[in-house]
């Protein structure tokens, strides 16, 4: 199967959907299938990429660690055409997203889009962000998903969110994998003996970026609650990011600060090391679709202490391998942190964690999302406009741009019920109930 994705992070930018789409590449090239990449340029990128077609970027957009891709489709037509996709695969409802969508429209193909982000968390990084933005943010994924023939959410909260926003019903939850057998493989003193930290001190962990939407000061409090508690209890943080004063700043008020050990980011056998170096593995985002770090902290064997939320609520199972705690309650999250670093709970909770890893191999995800694209395959083709020439090309350009014109009316559409459903009298009927709404599906060319 030839498979073309589409994403706007890509190596050398490290994050969840970045790893995501380089692991789910990997396994199914191992797997005998072609795979063709679509990404933004970006500084650092690999010089030789065979397997990857780089557009144009606005690098760092607004401050942010993310770029900001300027797809021009017809750049990008004889690389496709060279490639003869059987599917397109998205991973993203916007930017690259759209070209996936115009691409698929334009050569007949099955698009499959993977839903790895709650947008409406990451709003603070555009210009004017506002509840109308969360809105538009919402709306945006959501009703991308009506012009897919398959949709991908990694859990299965994130699946039944779209049922709750009236997203697109063909919706199977595929877990973005690990390689688990890799990551269960570390030098548990390598990072400790960097920092001076002796082998029996409890070293509680967390990896990220350290980034407003992870959440990070309640993080930070917590944390430097257990270690106030416990003076031979350090605290490892991998990753880099704005919020990292954040952080510090916290644990100077709390005087821990000399306690608190920064590595940056880390790649390959580093970041599996500094997993290894760490007993309890801290987390406290809420804006996870999946919360992939989650489950490469278990494969590395540790318990996980967590706030109840999307995708982190499906890895840890409160009690067994890990806590996962139901409100923000600093003090409860730091004894959580301490009670899982206790020896006579840490190893039942140690092997726990590793059972639950093994769901998320990457070469199982692989082959599940196989099993997606020939559901997809199965629906709407195999059919290619690859082959037509004159007037049935120009005839499927311009049926892509109309859908694409209707995607854009309809998420236009919804911000303006939505908020017209919020800012209406109390008197007006249906106003304490609501109206369902009425999904539009995938318009036909």
């Amino acid at each position: 199967m030839n498979v073309l994705m589409f994403t706007n992070t890509y190596a050398p930018i490290v994050g969840g959907v970045s790893e995501s789409v380089q692991r789910l590449k990997s396994q199914l090239q191992d797997a005998g299938h072609a795979v063709l990449v679509v990404a933004p340029r970006l500084e650092g990128q690999p010089d030789n990429e065979p397997d990857v077609v780089r557009v144009a970027a606005v690098q760092q957009f607004n401050g942010s660690d993310f770029s900001l891709p300027v797809p021009i489709p017809g750049q990008l037509f004889d690389a496709i055409e060279s490639f003869e996709p059987d599917i397109v695969h998205s991973h993203h409802p916007f930017l690259l997203g759209d070209t996936a969508a115009r691409a698929a429209e334009t050569y007949g193909l099955p698009l499959v889009f993977t839903h790895h982000t709650l947008y409406e968390h990451y709003t603070h990084y555009v210009p004017g962000h506002s509840p109308r933005m969360q809105r538009f943010a919402i709306a945006l994924a959501t009703q991308y998903t009506w012009l897919c023939d398959e949709v991908i959410a990694p859990s299965e909260s994130i699946k039944a969110l779209l049922a709750e926003r009236a997203g697109n019903p063909q919706t199977t939850v595929v877990p973005s994998g690990v390689d688990t057998r890799r990551f269960a493989g570390g030098q548990r003193d390598r990072w400790r003996k960097h920092f001076g930290i002796g082998d029996d001190a409890l070293v509680l962990g967390h990896l990220g970026r350290l980034a407003k939407e992870k959440n990070l000061a309640f993080l930070a409090r917590a944390v430097c609650l257990a270690l106030t508690a416990r003076t031979d209890a350090w605290w490892l943080v991998v990753g880099d990011g704005n919020a990292r004063q954040v952080v510090e700043s916290i644990a100077q008020e709390q005087g821990v600060l000399d306690r608190v050990c920064f590595t940056g980011c880390l790649h390959g056998q580093e970041l599996i090391d500094a997993y290894h170096g760490m007993d309890v593995f801290a987390f406290a985002s809420f804006s996870e679709t999946q919360g992939m770090v989650v489950a490469e902290a278990m494969a590395a064997g540790l318990p996980v202490v967590a706030l109840d939320a999307p995708g982190v609520r499906e890895v840890v199972r409160d009690g067994a391998n890990g806590r996962l705690l139901q409100s923000e309650d600093e003090s409860a999250f730091a004894e959580a942190l301490l009670e899982c670093g206790e020896p006579e709970c840490w190893q039942d909770r140690h092997q726990a964690a590793l059972t639950t890893a093994k769901d998320y191999d990457e070469s199982r995800c692989a082959e599940r999302c196989l099993c997606v694209y020939r559901l997809a395959i199965a629906h709407g083709g195999p059919f290619t406009h690859a082959d037509d020439g004159g007037w049935e090309r120009v005839r499927s350009r311009l049926g892509a741009e109309w859908q694409m014109l209707c995607y854009r009316g309809r998420v236009l559409r919804h911000v303006v019920q939505d908020e017209w459903r919020e800012e209406r009298p109390s008197w007006w009927p249906g106003h304490h109930h609501g109206e369902p709404k009425t999904p539009a599906r995938r318009e036909e060319s």
